[in-house]
């Protein structure tokens, strides 16, 4: 018992610096996320319960204007699949990782984001550091980080007294960080290319509020036909 609880112990000392760079990021986000949900007219409760069970942060974005919208059971349902299809790739590519976790495999994939996934996957455990349980620790103190930013941000919501307006832009900020740097890691730009004309022509077919799907659909669709020639040329890192 004494023997486990050190390795435990030293997997959390392990895990945690590694996630501190998150820390930063998901506090101010889950922060703004917070408070902007209480602006929106929810209760704490709301960012607190959905950043615990949902932990998607563009899609509880998202959520919150689907809350506000009637209901509409499919459109929800096909939004939240194209936002994190991205977890299919990254579930298979942990698949190896995840052998011999025992229990912890379950919460290992429901809290796997994508800074989890980006420190899980390419970080080298040290040999006499439990794989399973640093896996564990850099999942729940990530998940840790955004709970307790959008609860924070949820409670600060109700004694915000400056303009909000605009503050859901952080979103549209945080995917444009997202998108240029992909864009500085691939050697070809064939993938952007593709999105961005992709949304352009589907824009200007279907109009600002119902574009987004069928571009998104696009998009799947031709990175799917394109895939080796893309790879082949050295579109994709």
């Amino acid at each position: 018992m004494k023997q486990t609880s050190l390795m435990i112990k030293k997997a959390f000392k392990t895990a945690f610096p590694y996630t501190i760079p998150i820390f930063a990021g998901f506090w101010f986000l889950g922060i703004t996320y917070g408070i902007y949900m209480k602006t929106a007219g929810f209760s704490f409760w709301y960012p607190m319960i959905m950043s615990t069970l949902i932990f998607g942060g563009s899609l509880e974005f998202i959520a919150i204007s689907i809350l506000l919208s009637p209901f509409a059971p499919i459109q929800v349902f096909i939004v939240a699949l194209m936002l994190q299809a991205r977890h299919l790739f990254y579930g298979i590519s942990m698949l190896d990782k995840f052998k011999n976790t025992g229990m912890k495999k379950i919460y290992l994939i429901f809290g796997m984001c994508d800074e989890t996934f980006s420190i899980n996957y390419t970080v080298d455990i040290p040999d006499d550091v439990d794989n399973g349980w640093f896996m564990f620790f850099v999942t729940l103190l990530n998940q840790l980080y955004w709970v307790s930013g959008s609860t924070i941000g949820g409670i600060l919501g109700s004694f915000i007294k400056f303009n909000t307006k605009g503050l859901d832009f952080v979103m549209t900020a945080m995917f444009a960080v997202i998108f240029l740097e992909q864009l500085l890691k691939e050697k070809r730009h064939y993938t952007a290319i593709i999105g961005m004309t992709t949304s352009v022509l589907c824009l200007l077919v279907f109009g600002a509020d119902s574009f987004m799907l069928p571009a998104m659909l696009c998009i799947l669709f031709f990175l799917s036909v394109f895939q080796k020639p893309i790879e082949k040329a050295g579109g994709l890192v």
